[in-house]
């Protein structure tokens, strides 16, 4: 019996020093483990509240989508061609060796004034021979053409038609990247349709893919025959035309870029007040800034507009900007690419003012230059757009002769990979000076001779091209 109770106070003793190392060796530090969870949590600043979701949830497009609906139409462009069928005339006489047919394109506009004024894509209705308008309520007027500007993509018409809804202009450099907007459509002729979506960024280039260099992304969706419609914000404002697409299969994948209304703005009170389109220059060539050429150039600032050449005889020269400057504002909006530089100049007309600011020496410094009348000449035989470089640009490429292609819509060339920036040469081993030289090189030339071109690449190299 003794030996039992030993044996049991002897347990009762084991448990009580193994319960007693336990809480000293292993309860404390646990403890204080928690504690140095709790600090760390506390100094990372953490939102466990429901207000973001809420304000996703409270968006309200219904106020826009009602603005917008009934000032969105659907454009048809109707193309009648003539063709010679010479075996018919042959054997049933001439009467029947002529053969007319018609081809119809589709798209949509928007209305931007009570008294019928409409904007739309110029490729919507680009070489149409009747332009029709439906609007909202199913009516449907024949349109007149105002006018249009192919490297905008943008075209202004007019129906005959009064007290119409319509939408009012935004300000689209005011517009910020994560914005809620609408893409407003009339595709199919089946009433306007909406889409929800934000702005995923701004001044975005499509790489030779289209002459703008400063459309806004979106994520809305657009599809085939929204062309020329409206994207707005959620006041219902217009702060762009929706243009293109990004797609491998020609139906939306998550991208679509419009036109920002500030250039759509510009070019139809051109189109209205002149007749064509006044465009501008600042005068400065070169590229925008990254962390590789910030530091090849040993700049600290990685955004910004490197000035590369000063234009002689520009704004821009006699305002006393010089090559190495950054431009990083132009009238207080940020400068970060090429993109926004030329998309903001769009707006602008020649002899407008605009206050440039840049870096010198790390140094921020402001200056008033006064843009100028772009002279370009377009090629329209070759679909390229050329200006004259000064002897100052000649010699910086450390060539005698060449013109300089600013804008290209021949497909075949930026298939090859022509780009914008390439220096004409020479044509037929003729060395070419001028635009002029090469008006007169392709005049002379029969439509099926051989024409063989010469051109210096954005990297210096010559490329030839020949052309049957």
């Amino acid at each position: 019996m003794k030996n039992i109770v030993s044996m049991i106070l002897v347990a009762a003793l084991g448990g009580a020093i193994s319960l007693g190392a336990y809480v000293l060796f292993f309860d404390k530090p646990q403890i204080q483990f928690e504690k140095k969870v709790d600090s760390l949590l506390n100094a990372i600043p953490t939102n466990y509240s429901n207000a973001m979701y809420a304000a996703a949830e409270n968006t309200d497009f219904t106020v826009a989508a009602e603005k917008t609906l009934n000032a969105v139409v659907h454009v048809k462009n109707t193309m009648y061609k003539t063709i010679q069928d010479p075996f018919a005339e042959f054997f049933y006489g001439q009467e029947y060796g002529t053969r007319q047919y018609s081809q119809i394109g589709t798209g949509s506009g928007v209305i931007i004034a009570a008294d019928g004024y409409i904007i739309t894509n110029n490729h919507v209705i680009k070489d149409a021979t009747d332009i029709e308008v439906t609007l909202n309520n199913k009516k449907t007027y024949k349109a007149k053409l105002i006018g249009a500007d192919p490297t905008n993509d943008i075209a202004l018409l007019k129906i005959g038609a009064t007290d119409l809804s319509y939408i009012t202009l935004g300000d689209s450099d005011g517009v910020k990247v994560g914005e809620w907007v609408l893409a407003v459509g009339n595709p199919y002729n089946l009433t306007s349709t909406v889409t929800a979506g934000i702005i995923s960024a701004k001044g975005r280039d499509l790489d030779g893919n289209s002459n703008i260099d400063s459309f806004l992304q979106t994520d809305a969706a657009v599809n085939a025959g929204n062309s020329g419609g409206a994207l707005v914000n959620i006041r219902g404002e217009l702060i762009g035309i929706n243009t293109a697409i990004s797609s491998m299969t020609g139906s939306f994948v998550g991208y679509s870029f419009a036109i920002p209304s500030n250039i759509a703005k510009k070019v139809i009170e051109d189109l209205m007040e002149f007749g064509n389109v006044q465009r501008a220059i600042l005068g400065v060539n070169g590229v925008e800034l990254n962390s590789e050429l910030a530091d090849e150039l040993n700049i600290e600032n990685t955004n910004g507009f490197y000035i590369s050449n000063v234009v002689e005889n520009s704004g821009a020269q006699k305002a006393g900007l010089k090559t190495n400057d950054v431009i990083v504002k132009l009238d207080n909006v940020k400068i970060a690419s090429y993109a926004e530089l030329s998309g903001y100049i769009n707006t602008k007309r020649p002899n407008d003012v605009i206050n440039v600011a840049f870096l010198r020496n790390g140094k921020i410094r402001n200056v008033d230059v006064t843009l100028i009348k772009q002279e370009i000449t377009k090629v329209s035989a070759l679909g390229l757009a050329l200006e004259n470089l000064s002897k100052a640009e000649l010699k910086k490429l450390n060539i005698s002769n060449g013109v300089r292609i600013t804008d290209i819509t021949n497909k075949e060339l930026l298939y090859y990979g022509v780009k914008k920036g390439y220096v004409i040469t020479s044509i037929d081993n003729n060395k070419v000076y001028t635009v002029n030289d090469v008006n007169n090189m392709i005049a002379n030339k029969a439509s099926d001779d051989v024409l063989r071109i010469e051109m210096l690449n954005l990297k210096g190299e010559q490329e030839r091209y020949i052309f049957r």
